[in-house]
Parts: C-alpha cells; structure tokens; sequence
C-alpha cells in the first residue's frame, strides 16, 4: 500500500508564504505522477497542480499560476508546492496524490489511486 504524508501546512497572514511537502517510502516514486489538490468547507476538491514522473512537466491551476511551484525530488521520494503571495481564499485542506496510470501531468482527481491524509492551510486577511 502506498503511504503519502503531507507536512508543513499552518497558519500565515496573507501575503505570506508556506511550503508542503509530501514524503513517501514507495520505490516506485520516481515513476508517478502527482499532484496537490485542495478542499475548503463547502467546496468540491480541486486541482492545484501537477508534476509528470520526470518533473519536466507541470500543470497549475489558474487561481496559483505565478504563485505556487510544484517540485519533486525523486531521490528523497518526496514532492513540495511552495506557496507564496497567500491569499484567504488558499484557505483549505491540501492533499497530495499520486497516480501510476499516467505519465503526463493530470488536473483529474479520479486519475489519481493515492492520497494522504491533508494538511490544513490557514491565510488570515
């Protein structure tokens, strides 16, 4: 069973920055697809970004494009979203997942077969 953990969520002020990261023991890393989405009370799971097996691809949603980087580095088995200029409306439970199905970037959360747990994200106006 893949395991993926998210970590570095909290609370900032707007304007302010946070980077998550997403730690995973599976060998198999390297050869997934990811992604970070986000769920707000009330609101539908959405996509925030995507990154291919290889890194060289990447996919952001428009509502983070400029602002939010998704990284991965394969060797630490681990995937990163830094998030600058924090609006209130970031203001969600962040996920990541991770996908074997495909290996280009992928908005479509019913692509991806593995999730963690979520870390909130808090941006105070």
């Amino acid at each position: 069973q893949v395991q993926l953990v998210e970590s570095g969520g909290g609370l900032v002020q707007a304007g302010g920055s946070l980077r998550l990261s997403c730690a995973t023991s599976e060998r198999t890393f390297s050869m997934f697809t990811m992604g970070w989405f986000r769920q707000a009370p009330g609101k539908e799971r959405e996509v925030v970004a995507s990154i291919n097996w290889s890194g060289e691809g990447t996919y952001y949603a428009d509502s983070v494009k400029g602002r939010f980087t998704i990284s991965r580095d394969r060797a630490k088995m681990t995937l990163y979203l830094q998030m600058n200029s924090l609006k209130p409306e970031d203001t969600a439970v962040y996920y990541c997942a991770g996908t074997r199905r495909t290996s280009s970037t992928s908005p479509d959360s019913t692509m991806y077969d593995y999730w963690g747990q979520g870390t909130q994200v808090t941006v105070s106006s």
